[in-house]
């Protein structure tokens, strides 16, 4: 293992994919068409995942393989071919938690290293024991430990890979294992079609009353008695490093580049200045993950079991601080332009934020811009148009350009 902790980013697709490797990730984990548990995600084909794989590995990096359902008879025979395909891109490994997935892999790719999943609640030594000793490389520890439990996991079973996840959504079941979305919406979220019933409002029926809703709290919008804030470890790096852990996965494979890249250049930046000897007030890398939409921050279980000053009960809604607008595709050196392709709508005048995959964050204000016809143009209206921006620096590839909210 290497000396350094990994830093595992989310790829929903090809995009975010090249997004997080381009702000820092060690390491990505993608879905394919099948066995994944984000089926909102838009996910791989096999060429994709080809390309994807390629990409990561090109630029020095890891690409890991979800295959975490947990299968019905009806799936399972699909397991080894796509195994088998898989395998033939170059993962470099897959992430499981159903044993009847691990088995198959074992028996048709030996070579294939696997990580287990959160979904398996692995809470404590004894089982990541188990699952070592049957041939995993890496076990992913349930949500739900603290700091002392996944030292002392480290100090039992010191020759296996530890992974845990510092930032992102948490689930209000355990490990992620709900029954709630299948129930209420017909959504099964152990097939990762989860409907996130946990994000709803509620009140209270009586059942000789119906028609009448009472407040849970004293709230005119009712409550949200499940609803998480969201995970934040950035803060904590230093003991999360020294507790042995291999690598820190962030969620979000349904967020968008924006997140990606945002919160992966914070956790880049935040472990290099440890490893350097340069730890220093972190405020500048929370403000940098507040950027992107979140729920509030919750350090989940690490000190301990939560609280509910780790949920929020009076709204679901993300807290938004700002808008995605652009992102740098290239610098024309005939005309002396930026290249931008638009994600939302920005005109001339406007001051902004460039977030570039190294460096500090730029502001300036939008001067000249130009259409791909080379006619000028005040505003850039439609999605994904190409917008060409004079008098500012050439910004490298993959810059996102981002304004307040």
């Amino acid at each position: 293992m290497s000396n350094k902790v990994e830093l595992l980013a989310p790829a929903g697709n090809m995009e975010k994919l090249k997004m997080a490797v381009q702000y820092g990730a060690d390491a990505v984990y993608l879905a394919g068409k099948q066995f994944g548990l984000r089926t909102a995600s838009d996910n791989f084909t096999l060429d994709e995942m080809r390309e994807g794989v390629a990409y990561a590995h090109a630029h020095g990096k890891k690409a890991y393989l979800t295959m975490n359902i947990l299968a019905h008879n009806d799936s399972i025979e699909q397991v080894e071919p796509f195994v088998l395909e898989a395998a033939e891109t170059g993962i470099d490994g897959v992430i499981v938690s159903d044993p009847g997935i691990f088995r198959i892999i074992r028996k048709v790719r030996p070579d294939l290293p696997i990580h287990i999943s959160t979904q398996t609640s692995t809470t404590n030594w004894e089982t990541v024991a188990f699952w070592h000793e049957l041939g995993a490389k890496r076990i992913v520890l349930a949500r739900e430990l603290s700091l002392r439990e996944i030292r002392e996991i480290r100090e039992r079973v010191p020759n296996v890979e530890l992974e845990m996840f510092v930032h992102g959504a948490m689930c209000i079941s355990y490990s992620g294992r709900c029954l709630l979305s299948n129930y209420m919406a017909g959504r099964d979220a152990n097939q990762g079609d989860c409907a996130h019933p946990c994000r709803w409002r509620y009140r209270l029926v009586e059942e000789k009353r119906p028609g009448q809703y009472y407040p849970i709290e004293e709230d005119s919008t009712g409550t949200f008695i499940f609803n998480s804030k969201d995970l934040c470890l950035l803060p904590h790096l230093p003991d999360l490093i020294q507790s042995g852990v291999s690598s820190l996965k962030i969620e979000g494979r349904v967020k968008s580049s924006f997140y990606v890249a945002t919160v992966v250049k914070a956790y880049r930046e935040a472990l290099d200045a440890w490893y350097a000897g340069n730890w220093q007030d972190v405020q500048s890398w929370l403000e940098e993950v507040g950027t992107v939409s979140n729920r509030d921050f919750t350090t989940g279980f690490l000190f301990g079991k939560p609280g509910p000053e780790s949920h929020n009960y009076a709204t679901s809604s993300y807290i938004r601080r700002y808008d995605f607008i652009g992102l740098v595709t290239g610098f024309d050196k005939a005309s002396g332009r930026l290249v931008v392709e638009q994600r939302n709508h920005f005109r001339t005048g406007e001051t902004i934020e460039v977030l570039p995959p190294k460096g500090p964050v730029v502001s300036l204000t939008l001067g000249e811009m130009y259409d791909a016809e080379g006619n000028r143009i005040e505003a850039a209206p439609h999605p994904q148009m190409k917008v060409y921006l004079a008098g500012v620096p050439p910004f490298p590839e993959y810059s996102i350009l981002r304004r307040r909210a």
